[in-house]
């Protein structure tokens, strides 16, 4: 199986990332993330009520993004948080995004 590709994170860019989180079941997706650590599509499909295939598009934009890396382990795909990079490369963002109510979305 191929591996999924992930951007390096010197060539994320801020609009991408605003492109990203600007839709609410993603950025709930990534608050999930942050909750809970790594875990695959069927868990954040049973978390948010959302169809499998819903999660998996959402994920996809946010794996592109370079705001979450996967990894293929048998035939689950699991996805994690890029916490440290993003912190890194864009200060603050996560910690405001993780401080959003689900009201304001």
């Amino acid at each position: 199986m191929k591996p999924l590709s992930h951007p390096s994170i010197e060539t994320i860019t801020f609009t991408q990332v605003l492109h990203a989180l600007s839709e609410p079941n993603r950025l709930r997706i990534i608050r999930c993330l942050n909750e809970s650590g790594e875990n695959n599509c069927a868990y954040y499909s049973l978390q948010l009520m959302l169809n499998k295939s819903t999660v998996s598009h959402h994920v996809k934009i946010l794996r592109e993004a370079g705001l979450i890396k996967g990894r293929i382990e048998g035939k689950e795909h699991l996805y994690s948080l890029r916490r440290e990079e993003i912190d890194e490369r864009f200060p603050g963002l996560l910690n405001m995004v993780m401080s959003v109510h689900d009201d304001d979305l």
